[in-house]
């Protein structure tokens, strides 16, 4: 049996640029993206610092492999399985609904991960206690992962990304900021940074997901756990009547923000949070002179769907 290398996994330190971002809508606000897409052309985005933690976990128990969940279009486990090919070490995948092709699904049996589709129903089941039992004994020395990379230690791996911003500020001419706006998807990001910052800034989670989804919950939730008082952040509605949903609005807006900027966008989370931004700002919520960071959450390999689902 093969564990879970931790000595690998402790030496790669990913470091993500930090770039100003020029719009005409931004009417005096300042903001800089923290480009976690780059970090790695395969392991992208915050998905590495969410997972990072249960590696190490993993690692220490001896592990051979991680069992984690997600959709046909998972960010997670794409980028799971991406780190499962390049540490060695095994990776299965339950997904949500029929068996689909999509780029991400080839990805994911390219990289080697096993995929078990769970119907719609067998997925909602994922909350319940007993959901575990029967695939931990299948998979007897596998660690679970939670969706989306999410809990505490996927919320504490993202908690260094302040450090991260603020050794990038004087090449930016920049002494400080005063805030965080990001997609929320679980918003366990989201929590890592209302972590890191300590109370000093506030974080800013465009919810990509409905608000019966859960998140607010699971922020209060993960910040109680890690002993964190309630504030610190704020929730926004984003997903624009559904998670994935896209509309002729959002998409134009993201090839104009991709021609004047550069900066590659993806339709589910990156998309939609920095149109909310240009929203909250048209509504006088963000006022001129704010400098704010916005951390692109990777995710690139969505647009491979999007493009085909438009063809």
């Amino acid at each position: 049996m093969i564990s879970i290398p931790r000595a690998a996994i402790d030496a790669w330190h990913p470091q993500a640029p930090l770039q100003r971002l020029h719009f005409d809508w931004l009417a005096g606000v300042e903001l800089a993206v923290l480009r976690l897409d780059l970090i790695d052309p395969l392991i992208s985005g915050n998905k590495w610092f969410k997972l990072a933690p249960h590696l190490r976990r993993a690692a220490e128990q001896g592990a051979r492999g991680i069992i984690s969940l997600g959709g046909a279009h998972s960010n997670h486990l794409h980028a799971l399985a991406a780190a499962g090919q390049r540490f060695s070490f095994a990776t299965v995948g339950l997904l949500r609904g029929d068996p689909q092709d999509t780029p991400t699904v080839a990805d994911l049996q390219r990289f080697g991960m096993q995929l078990h589709w769970l119907g719609y129903g067998g997925y909602r089941q994922r909350h319940r206690a007993a959901f575990w039992t029967p695939w931990l004994a299948r998979y007897a020395d596998f660690l679970a992962v939670p969706e989306g990379g999410g809990g505490l230690p996927g919320a504490l791996g993202c908690a260094g990304l302040p450090a991260m911003v603020a050794s990038q500020l004087p090449a930016l001419g920049w002494d400080d900021y005063h805030g965080w706006w990001l997609a929320a998807g679980t918003g366990t990001t989201l929590a890592g940074l209302v972590m890191g910052e300590g109370g000093q800034r506030t974080v800013h989670g465009a919810l990509a997901v409905p608000l019966d989804h859960g998140v607010p919950e699971q922020v209060r939730a993960l910040l109680a756990e890690a002993g964190r008082g309630p504030g610190g952040y704020q929730l926004l509605e984003a997903c624009r009547g559904g998670f994935a949903r896209q509309d002729a609005e959002l998409l134009a807006f993201m090839a104009q923000s991709e021609a004047q900027t550069g900066l590659p966008l993806e339709p589910l989370y990156t998309a939609k949070a920095l149109l909310a931004l240009r929203e909250a700002i048209e509504r006088g919520e963000v006022e001129a002179g704010t400098r704010l960071i916005f951390v692109h959450t990777g995710g690139l390999q969505g647009r491979c769907a999007a493009a085909a689902s438009a063809r």
